[in-house]
C-alpha cells in the first residue's frame, strides 16, 4: 500500500526493537500498524544497547544506521551506551540521543506532518520539540511514565531545586504540544489537575498483539526445565523488567514460604535490582526458584507459555495506584492465570478480567494466592479463557493503533472531561479482595482501563554476561513500571 499523501510520522523514541520492553513493544507494534493502513512512517532512535549498556556488534562502531522494518523506515543514531543502573550515566546516555537525534538523524528523516515523542524518557522531547518547529508539524507528546514525580516518590531524586527544574521542563512539553497522548486515566487526569488543557490530552491504553500472544502456544518441556520445574510442578513466572518499581524480593519472600512443595519460581529479565534479588534469594537459600537472564523478543511467547501462573507486581507506594505494568496484558492474551500485587487501575483491570488480586508487597498474601490457584488447575484454565476474552474486547493492539491514528493529524474528538478526582485517589484506594470473580465472559472494562505492552526478557543461565548483547528486560529507567 503505498503512503497517504500528507500522512507522514516521525516517532522518536530513546528505546526500540531489538531491544525488549513496554515502549518498545507500544511503539513498534503501532508503527507496523499505522504503516499497513498506508502512513508512512519513520521511526528515529538510538543504536540498541538497552538494558546492558552493550551495543550488539552488527551495530557498533556506527554513526548513522537505516533500516526497513515491517513496512516503516527506522533511523538509528549513535549514544553514549551504558547499563541501566546510575543516574548520572543515564542522564549521559539520555542526553547524548538528545543531541544525536537532531544533529546526525534530523536531516535523514526527511519531511513529516507529525512528530510523536515518546516519555520517558524525558530528554527527547526537546530534540522532537525543535524537529516538529523546523518541519510546521503537528506534535504529539506520549507519557507512559510520570516523570519526575514518580522518582521523588521512590527516593530516587531528592533534590527540590532539580526536581523543580525538570517539572518546569515537563509541563513546557505539555503545553508545548498539540496533544498529549497518555497510558493511563490516571496519568491524564494529574496531567490536567496541573492546569493542561483537558481536551488536548488524550489516553490511548497500551495492548497486546493477539497473534504473538496466543493460547495455542505449546508449553515446551525443555523451557520449563530450564526454568527449573519438572513434571508435576506448578511454574510461577515473574517476566519482565528488574527494576525500583517492582518489589521482586516480595515474591522471593513468598517463595520462602511454599517450599517443600511441588511449586517453582521463575525470575526472567533484567534491571537494576537484579543483583539485590539474586543476593536476596541466596540469603534465603531458596531450592524451589530459579533467576534467569532475558532472551530475544521472538522468544517471549514460549517462555509465557510455559508458565502456570504469571504474576505482575508494583511496590507500595501510593501513585503506583495510576501505573499499569505492560506485561499483565502479555499474559492474559496467552491464556496464562495472573495474580497482581497491585491496586489502582492495574487491580481493575485485573477483576475485570476475572484475575487474581493481592496487596503489594504482601508475601503471605501472594503465598496463599499461587498455592490456591496450584491445587486447581480448572480454576487456572477458566482465567485463563476469561483474561484471553478480556483483552480480545478490550486490548488489541490493532484496534488501539486506530484510535491513536485518528488524533494525529487533527486531534479527533475531544476527550471527555475527567473528573475532579482520581480514578484511584493515591493513598485512599481500598484494598481489592484477594480473588476475583469468575465470569464465563470477561465484562466491561471500568472506565477506560490502560494497559501497557510488555515484555521481559529471558535467558536460561542463572546470571546475565556482562558482555552479552542487549537482551533485556523492560526497564527501571524507561518505563518505571515496564
Amino acid at each position: 500500500m503505498s503512503p497517504l499523501p500528507g500522512r507522514r510520522v516521525l516517532v522518536v523514541t530513546h528505546y526500540f526493537p531489538p531491544e525488549i520492553g513496554a515502549p518498545q513493544a507500544r511503539l513498534s507494534e503501532t508503527a507496523r500498524a499505522w504503516a499497513a493502513d498506508g502512513l508512512d512512517v519513520t521511526v528515529l532512535t538510538g543504536m540498541p544497547n538497552h538494558p546492558t549498556g552493550v551495543i550488539p556488534p552488527e551495530y557498533r562502531g556506527a554513526w548513522l544506521r537505516t533500516e526497513r522494518v515491517d513496512g516503516y523506515r527506522v533511523v538509528r543514531t549513535r549514544l553514549y551506551a551504558t547499563p541501566n543502573e546510575g543516574v548520572v550515566r543515564k542522564t549521559l546516555s539520555h542526553l547524548s540521543f538528545m543531541a544525536s537525534s537532531v544533529l546526525l538523524g534530523g536531516w535523514r528523516t526527511g519531511p513529516c506532518d507529525v512528530v510523536v515523542v515518546s516519555s520517558p524518557t524525558f530528554f527527547p522531547l526537546g530534540s522532537a520539540w525543535l524537529l516538529a518547529r523546523l518541519r510546521s508539524a503537528r506534535l504529539i507528546v506520549e507519557v507512559r511514565d510520570l516523570w519526575p514525580a514518580i522518582f521523588e516518590q521512590l527516593g530516587v531524586l531528592t533534590n527540590r531545586r532539580i526536581l523543580g527544574v525538570l517539572e518546569r521542563l515537563e509541563l513546557a512539553a505539555y503545553r508545548a504540544a498539540d496533544s498529549v497522548v497518555t497510558v493511563t486515566e490516571g496519568f491524564r487526569e494529574h496531567i490536567v489537575r496541573r492546569g493542561i488543557a483537558w481536551h488536548k490530552v488524550h489516553m490511548i491504553p497500551n495492548g497486546v498483539d493477539l497473534h504473538r500472544f496466543h493460547p495455542a502456544t505449546m508449553a515446551s518441556a525443555d523451557i520449563r526445565g530450564r526454568l527449573g520445574a519438572t513434571d508435576g510442578d506448578t511454574l510461577v513466572l515473574y517476566l519482565g523488567a528488574h527494576g525500583i518499581s517492582h518489589g521482586l524480593t516480595a515474591i522471593a519472600d513468598a517463595a520462602a514460604r511454599l517450599t517443600g512443595m511441588p511449586i517453582r519460581f521463575a525470575f526472567v529479565g533484567e534491571g537494576a535490582e537484579k543483583r539485590r534479588l539474586v543476593e536476596h534469594v541466596e540469603r534465603l537459600g531458596l531450592a524451589n526458584t530459579a533467576l534467569r537472564d532475558g532472551v530475544p523478543r521472538e522468544e517471549v511467547p514460549a517462555v509465557v507459555a510455559a508458565a502456570d501462573i504469571c504474576v505482575v507486581p508494583l511496590r507500595d507506594v501510593p501513585m503506583f495506584d495510576t501505573f499499569i505494568p505492560s506485561k499483565m496484558f502479555e499474559f492474559l492474551a496467552a491464556g496464562r492465570p495472573v495474580i497482581g500485587a497491585v491496586r489502582g487501575e492495574a487491580a481493575q483491570i485485573l477483576l475485570a478480567a476475572g484475575q487474581m488480586v493481592v496487596p503489594p508487597e504482601d508475601p503471605a498474601a501472594l503465598a496463599d494466592a499461587v498455592l490456591a490457584l496450584a491445587a486447581d488447575p480448572d480454576r487456572r484454565a477458566r482465567m485463563g479463557r476469561s483474561g484471553r476474552a478480556h483483552v480480545e474486547a478490550h486490548y488489541d493492539r490493532d484496534d488501539l493503533a486506530r484510535r491513536y491514528q485518528a488524533l494525529l493529524f487533527d486531534g479527533a474528538s475531544p476527550p471527555v472531561p475527567p473528573s475532579a478526582a482520581p480514578l484511584s485517589p493515591p493513598g485512599s484506594t481500598p484494598e481489592p479482595a484477594a480473588t476475583a470473580p469468575e465470569p464465563a465472559t470477561a465484562p466491561e472494562p471500568p472506565a477506560e482501563p490502560e494497559p501497557g505492552a510488555a515484555a521481559a526478557t529471558v535467558a536460561m543461565s542463572s546470571v546475565a554476561p556482562a558482555e552479552s548483547p542487549p537482551r533485556a528486560s523492560t526497564q527501571a529507567g524507561p518505563d518505571v513500571v515496564a
